[in-house]
């Protein structure tokens, strides 16, 4: 019986719990990000990387080629004089050689070095273009956040206005049997009933095709009773619009880089090589011309190479980059226009909602005592229910917009901070 007694306590101990489970947004921003597909992306890169640079690495180890041939020649050297007596023999005119050669880079004019330069460069870009990827899905996570805060405080004065319908729907049933109404009147009554209840199905089938998109997002399920903590404000006046933090900039930072890294790798292409081999073939003939037989022979070395045909490109590859460069600083002016602009229009937003919510409690307030003095006038006949009602509709519409500015300051507020990375 204990044992019963606890698990029932257990149970309902978690149901409390899920009851009153709450969310807030940055728990969901985490979660999202945790979530989301692209961020398997993070480990392929490092992957990528890893196998980038261990190849660029290779290039210091050992070289081993295997080649062969068999020709034909029309003719032969042969010595210009004959000894008699003396029976000279020449090469076949039909040859044949197998060969391995060993080559051993000893310095390649930096270029093994700019590889791997290169490779940490290009990867550093795919590294920021995905933190730019993935911190727009925050942008995303916001949005619908905000959406199910402000469907929330809809239902809520919808709530309120069906409260306040059924209040008046019970005084229009007193003032016919006082003969002071009608029926229509209380027809009336039944059908903003009959509005306001659609409008509360609308507003929950909204909510709820927000909640699943919210929990797609966050890999988790969302119960329909949990609470969507609201945010609490801060004072966007001391973000500074001028202060940009966003990871685009990052991402423009190490293009530009890479082209940096790019450009010196130019110079390492105009350097000489050096290097050691070793050759070891079989054919006919070997190194003796004029032993007509199959015959083993290794050959060893330095070997320099200079290649100067880069030179002839080299000065379009220049421009090529500087071209890139400009393209990249433009569109990094373009960025920091439109966020300029962006944040400048959402900072303009959160001042303008705070003046207009200074006024809100008041026009409440004031539309209160409007209704109640028309109920009154309805009492007494001098005022119809179809007036009271538009006054009841007027109030609800006050506290709606009171509503509507604090959720709308919100997300202004967060906007700006999205905009700006702060």
């Amino acid at each position: 019986m204990d044992m019963k007694q606890a698990i029932l306590s257990l149970v309902f101990l978690l149901a409390a719990t899920l009851a009153h489970a709450q969310l807030t947004l940055d728990e969901c921003q985490r979660e999202a990000q945790a979530n989301y597909p692209l961020v398997r992306q993070y480990g392929l890169i490092e992957k990528a990387r890893e196998y980038d640079l261990s190849n660029a690495g290779k290039g210091y180890l050992p070289q081993l080629s295997l080649s062969g041939k068999a020709t034909y020649q029309s003719d032969i050297t042969e010595l210009p004089v004959e000894i008699p007596g003396l029976d000279i023999k020449t090469a076949p005119k039909d040859q044949y050689q197998v060969m391995f050669e060993l080559q051993q880079t000893i310095w390649d004019g930096g270029d093994i070095r700019n590889r791997k330069r290169l490779a940490r460069a290009a990867s550093d870009v795919d590294m920021e273009k995905q933190q730019v990827d993935m911190y727009a899905l925050n942008e995303r996570v916001n949005q619908l956040f905000f959406g199910i805060l402000l469907l929330d405080e809809q239902l809520e004065q919808n709530r309120l206005l069906q409260e306040d319908l059924g209040r008046t729907h019970k005084q229009v049933s007193d003032y016919i049997a006082n003969g002071i109404a009608s029926q229509s009147d209380l027809d009336a009554v039944s059908v903003e009933r009959l509005n306001t209840g659609q409008r509360r199905i609308e507003l929950e089938t909204t909510r709820r095709a927000y909640v699943h998109m919210l929990a797609a997002f966050i890999g988790k399920e969302i119960s329909g009773e949990t609470v969507f903590v609201k945010p609490v404000p801060e004072d966007a006046g001391g973000m500074g619009i001028e202060m940009n933090n966003r990871p685009e900039l990052r991402w423009f930072d190490a293009q530009g880089e890479q082209l940096r890294v790019q450009e010196a790798a130019l110079n390492a292409r105009l350097m000489p090589r050096f290097g050691l081999f070793v050759q070891g073939a079989y054919g006919n003939p070997g190194l003796n011309m004029l032993k007509d037989e199959f015959d083993a022979y290794y050959v060893a070395g330095v070997r320099m190479s200079w290649n100067f045909g880069s030179l002839y490109t080299l000065k379009n590859d220049r421009r090529r980059i500087d071209n890139s460069r400009r393209q990249i600083e433009t569109g990094r002016d373009v960025f920091l226009f439109n966020t300029r602009l962006q944040a400048t229009q959402q900072d303009a937003a959160v001042v303008s909602m705070r003046r207009q919510m200074a006024d809100d409690d008041e026009i409440i307030r004031l539309r209160g005592n409007i209704r109640r003095a028309a109920e009154a006038k309805v009492e007494n006949g001098t005022l119809t229910v179809t007036d009271m009602l538009r006054e009841i509709t007027n109030e609800n519409l006050a506290r709606q917009a009171k509503a509507l500015h604090e959720v709308q300051l919100l997300m202004n507020i967060w906007q700006l901070k999205y905009t700006l990375n702060r």
